[in-house]
């Protein structure tokens, strides 16, 4: 089965054709043939494409929408004889209405509309994903939604309630949703089959460290607790967000800046986080060398960064009772040695001891272990794979196959 799987953004598609199903599921034989990217749409969209011997090409061309910027990928792949039998949607919001994937119909489409309050940014233009696939290739090609809050709703309730009256959950549904479901579900998926161990005995803290970043307590195999909450803007410093601030801040900058709430809310999204503690960037990459040339504020941003998620850990191994493994995924954490080592640093009083050339090797896709062989926990550097997990969600959900 051929799962074509969209990942929609703001003026952004990521997709990917995955052959997979219930052969190569249990046999983990799930094969890309072929991926790409359309950014800027709207304008004069940039398009890479990439098939699945690793030719690619990419160009610019005007797409007005993402119904224009769906019909040419499907277009693309249709060019090289490649055959769509069901599309995987990346969904970032499914409320507590969706607490398992779902194959797409009106009433599906309907939850997702009404769970837009709760991602006015995202899920909209996920709706016209599946919209845009409709139109295009009709009723009979069956779609999947895969929701980014799926994974965290086996959060008990001492993990996803506020500290608020119970009456505002109950009427506004105001609790921890988490997100960056796919990457942790994935990673616990990943972490099972390297160490050949059955899902229910995994017991890991995932770190999902990039532009946005989430850290995850794995216990049995299911989300304990995570720390992005009602939105994503809690938890971890971030590229461009501030993670976990005082509440009493919105309203104290409001005033002494003369500004409103929204504006605050823009500022926390959008002006905070790395970029805004530095005064440069919120690219890691370029506050790690703006570090080592000497820019303390730099230095401090790298800093805070890492004792943010120093600080998740500790306490989700408290939350926890303990973990076997830490792992480190996304941009950041599978990029950035000098990121993980600085993490690991504060750790070695729960048994980290960091082998310091297995973690400079650890880049660019490699995947491994980055302590010694006698660490007590370990630590993991795993490449995420969101695309691949939403295949196989879109294929088991069509299959009936556990994945």
């Amino acid at each position: 089965m051929n799962i074509l799987v969209l990942n929609c953004g703001s003026a952004t598609i990521k997709f990917r054709i995955i052959e997979t199903g219930r052969g190569r599921i249990k046999t983990d034989r799930n094969r890309c043939l072929a991926s790409g990217m359309i950014e800027h749409i709207g304008a004069r969209a940039r398009i890479t494409l990439e098939d699945g011997g690793g030719a690619g090409e990419s160009f610019t061309e005007p797409l007005a929408d993402y119904r224009a910027a769906i019909g040419r990928i499907i277009g693309w792949i249709a060019s090289r004889d490649i055959d769509i039998h069901a599309v995987g949607h990346r969904v970032v919001h499914g409320g507590e209405r969706f607490r398992h994937h779902a194959r797409i119909d009106a009433e599906v489409i309907k939850g997702i509309e009404d769970c837009i309050e709760l991602a006015p940014l995202h899920n909209p233009v996920n709706l016209q994903g599946i919209r845009a696939v409709s139109e295009l290739l009709g009723g009979s090609t069956p779609q999947v939604a895969v929701f980014d809050t799926v994974f965290h709703m086996t959060m008990p309730e001492c993990s996803y309630l506020y500290g608020l009256p119970y009456a505002l959950y109950e009427k506004h549904g105001i609790r921890r949703y988490g997100f960056h479901g796919i990457s942790h579900q994935y990673l616990a998926y990943r972490y099972g089959q390297m160490r050949g161990c059955a899902r229910e005995t995994v017991n890991i803290i995932t770190l999902h460290l990039g532009g946005g970043c989430s850290a995850c307590a794995i216990r049995g195999g299911r989300s304990y607790i995570t720390s992005m909450g009602f939105t994503p803007l809690a938890g971890l410093l971030m590229g461009t967000r501030s993670g976990d601030i005082d509440p009493s801040l919105i309203d104290y900058v409001a005033a002494k800046e003369g500004i409103s709430h929204g504006d605050v809310g823009d500022l926390l999204n959008r002006e905070s986080g790395l970029l805004g503690v530095s005064g440069l960037t919120g690219d890691m990459r370029d506050l790690l060398a703006a570090a080592d040339g000497g820019h303390h504020r730099a230095e401090l941003a790298v800093d805070m960064f890492c004792n943010r998620v120093r600080h998740y850990i500790g306490a989700y191994l408290a939350e926890m009772d303990g973990a076997e493994a830490l792992l480190f995924s996304g941009g950041i954490g599978e990029n950035a040695p000098e990121v993980r080592r600085r993490v690991c640093a504060g750790l070695s009083w729960f048994g980290v001891t960091l082998d310091d050339s297995r973690n400079a090797a650890m880049t660019g896709g490699a995947l491994g272990e980055i302590t010694t062989d006698d660490s007590r926990l370990k630590v993991y550097v795993v490449p995420t794979d969101e695309e691949l997990l939403i295949a196989r969600e879109t294929a088991a959900i069509l299959d009936s196959v556990n994945p």
